[in-house]
């Protein structure tokens, strides 16, 4: 009779061990889809970037210096792909203080804001940032999900056993102090 206890126990400790698992797979699937999402917009953004450049250039030929800088911030944020996302946010920020140049030096050229291409591209770029900003969020919370499921217990002893490990989130600064482009059309 002992033994049949004791094989029922471990059964139990077995299925629940094996539903944690699962949980934490479904989990960490979830996040990696966020962050997919995520990785769309910022590739999207990256593309629109040097359509614009050449947009401002053909007004603007002479602010050579504002054009190396999104050229380089962009190269950065590209290279930065296959980078933790701490370390890709930090290039993408630094992509959005530089395109915040580039619209500042649009801004001094009112026949080329009244161009349809720099208007469209601008648009778009800013309906990107704004998805980009959704799939971000998104992609916190599911590392907020999964990252308390895993620090708490039986994940806090489980996890690491299983070799799941915590996820970070993909902060860029708010929108006002990383420099969010701002177009305005007179």
């Amino acid at each position: 009779m002992g033994w049949i206890a004791l094989a029922i126990v471990v059964a139990v400790l077995l299925v629940g061990v094996a539903r944690f698992y699962n949980r934490f797979v479904s989990l960490r699937q979830q996040v990696r889809a966020a962050y997919s999402d995520v990785d769309v917009q910022l590739k999207r953004r990256h593309d629109l970037i040097p359509n614009l450049i050449e947009t401002v250039k053909g007004y603007a030929s002479h602010e050579r210096g504002v054009f190396d800088e999104v050229t380089r911030a962009r190269a950065d944020a590209i290279a930065a792909g296959g980078e933790p996302p701490a370390e890709r946010a930090t290039a993408e920020t630094a992509l959005g203080g530089a395109l915040k140049s580039l619209f500042a030096v649009a801004e001094a050229y009112p026949q080329l804001q009244a161009v349809q291409e720099f208007k469209d591209l601008s648009s778009n770029l800013t309906a990107t940032e704004d998805t980009l900003q959704y799939a971000r969020r998104y992609y916190n919370a599911q590392v907020r999900d999964y990252n308390t499921v895993i620090a708490s217990f039986p994940g806090l002893v489980l996890a690491p056993l299983m070799g799941f490990t915590p996820y970070q989130f993909f902060e860029m600064e708010a929108p006002a102090d990383r420099g969010l482009p701002q177009v305005t059309f007179r």
